[in-house]
């Protein structure tokens, strides 16, 4: 292959349109690898849509490690990414690639024997900065991640010889977010700790784009505990603000809401991923990340139609309980009233059957006769007057219950 022609045609694809850009730089990817060569050109940006250097040594290393996905083949793309792969843009350019690749071959996990296989020629070949060992690293670590292998994850982190390799890298945002991320999905880790993990990744001043994701995505996936859905809500809204056109951010923005009941609020931010979300790229990821969403977003619409649902069937019951409740206050102030009126009825005819009385008992006075009914009068009108105070005491105490 004559790679200076080949670079050539690589740069005259700059001015085509994202979709042909992508096409022709598979074309070119594919060559390299039917030829069994290594690209030789330099990445010197991180320009996903629109620098055909980058998109082709993606899709080189995408194709390498689709057909073969072993750490031994990652181990080679961390070893060309640093001989390659222009300083300022390799931290981004590592991460970028690290997780992505492990994502597109999730189903492939290595097992304990294979990956220790492949630590010990790591080991034995890094270079000083541990490069290609938390390359390594990270490309196992998130493929436990994507098959939600939280507790192997954790002790894969822990504990490793690989994961150990990766010396000062361990302290990196991104390795804490991924501890974090096992963390929150393992029963036997607390929640506090988890938090705790979650806390630093986030607040860490070299927190990369990554970084981001990861925490947000374990605080999504994770057992749930209390505070889950506003916790996510409140972080992947900063998210959304730092990255206003990711889609996937938009997305964890729509669960956070969705978790705390907020329906509408998950509409709008769920069809803001699925507006953004880019047609171009890998199909693969392309239609699973769409169908993810779509399913968000029904699971959000059926929530919302329940969330109404039940706030009209409580408007009703409380419209009933109101309607009960005034019958019951007709009957009860008509049965007091009722209690009243005879008790009143029943002092009249009381007071004129004794006054009666009195008037034709002729062995009395006139003066006795009149002192004996004014004071059955007074008696009869404080009985009804206590009577009628009582009603309106026990009324006015269970009009208040009531209201209480």
């Amino acid at each position: 292959m004559d790679h200076e022609v080949v670079e050539q045609a690589l740069a005259a694809l700059a001015a085509s349109g994202s979709r042909q850009l992508d096409r022709d730089c598979d074309r070119y990817a594919r060559r390299y690898i039917d030829e069994g060569v290594e690209p030789q050109f330099e990445i010197r940006s991180t320009d996903f849509g629109g620098d055909p250097y980058f998109i082709c040594a993606d899709r080189y290393w995408n194709h390498r490690l689709t057909d073969e996905p072993t750490l031994h083949i990652a181990v080679e793309c961390a070893g060309w990414l640093r001989e390659h792969v222009a300083a300022g843009c390799r931290d981004a350019i590592r991460e970028k690639w690290a997780l992505g690749y492990a994502f597109i071959t999730r189903s492939s996990v290595e097992s304990l024997d294979e990956v220790a296989d492949a630590t010990r020629d790591i080991v034995a070949n890094d270079d000083r900065d541990c490069s290609r060992a938390y390359f390594a690293t990270l490309y196992h670590a998130d493929k436990l991640a994507a098959n939600f292998q939280f507790d192997e994850l954790h002790q894969f982190l822990e504990s490793s010889p690989l994961s150990m390799a990766a010396g000062t890298h361990r302290a990196a945002p991104l390795f804490i977010a991924l501890q974090a991320f096992a963390a929150f999905g393992s029963r036997r880790i607390t929640e506090e700790y988890a938090r705790s993990l979650f806390d630093r990744a986030w607040h860490a001043p070299d927190r990369t784009h990554a970084t981001i994701d990861v925490a947000l995505n374990g605080l999504a996936v994770g057992v749930p505990f209390d505070a889950q859905g506003e916790l996510l809500r409140t972080h992947a809204a900063e998210a959304v603000a730092a990255y206003p056109e990711n889609h996937i951010f938009h997305y964890r923005l729509a669960t956070g809401q969705y978790l705390c009941a907020a329906y509408d609020a998950a509409l709008d931010s769920i069809d803001a991923a699925l507006r953004l979300l880019p047609a171009i790229g890998w199909r693969v990821s392309h239609e699973l990340l769409q169908g993810q969403y779509l399913t968000k977003r029904e699971a959000i619409l059926n929530g919302r139609t329940e969330a109404h649902r039940a706030a009209a069937d409580r408007e009703r019951v409380q419209h009933h309980e109101h309607t009960i409740a005034g019958m019951a206050d007709t009957v009860r102030n008509s049965m007091l009233r009722t209690v009243e009126v005879v008790s009143v009825f029943a002092a009249i005819i009381a007071f004129a059957v004794g006054s009666l009385n009195v008037s034709l008992n002729g062995n009395l006075h006139l003066s006795e006769r009149l002192w004996i009914v004014t004071l059955l009068g007074a008696g009869l009108l404080l009985f009804a007057l206590l009577i009628v105070g009582g009603s309106w005491l026990i009324a006015r105490r269970l009009s208040g219950e009531h209201t209480d």
